[in-house]
């Protein structure tokens, strides 16, 4: 069986997205999104509420499309992938690790937020 790592995700972001480039040139515009679940407690009968926050990594001139017209507080769709970094902390020894989504594709929703427009 082929392994699958397909991420589709939609939210609003966390914060304003933050370019830079690499040594080679490329464009990576990183991104906050909070993505929210509601559901009803079969205990208690009451609305729950979830929010997760996820890193995304945005490439190339979709990044640089994501940094010139996107702002905190804008809903957006994300098609991606998960990746794992590792790695040890200098201070203290330990391993970390982090999940964070390589998105493939962004896709801007709506109109919100505290700024830009289109």
């Amino acid at each position: 069986m082929a392994d699958v790592n397909i991420v589709v995700l939609a939210g609003r972001l966390t914060r304003d997205p933050e370019m830079r480039y690499t040594p080679n040139g490329t464009a990576v515009a990183k991104l906050g999104l909070a993505v929210g679940r509601k559901w009803k407690d079969q205990q208690s009968g009451q609305m729950r509420e979830e929010t997760t926050f996820v890193d995304v990594d945005v490439f190339g001139r979709q990044a640089e499309t994501a940094s010139q017209y996107l702002s905190k507080g804008r809903p957006v769709l994300v098609e991606g992938r998960l990746k794992l970094d590792q790695w040890e902390d200098k201070t203290s020894g330990q391993k970390r690790s982090k999940l964070h989504v390589i998105a493939n594709r962004i896709q801007f929703l709506g109109t919100g937020g505290t700024g830009g427009s289109g």
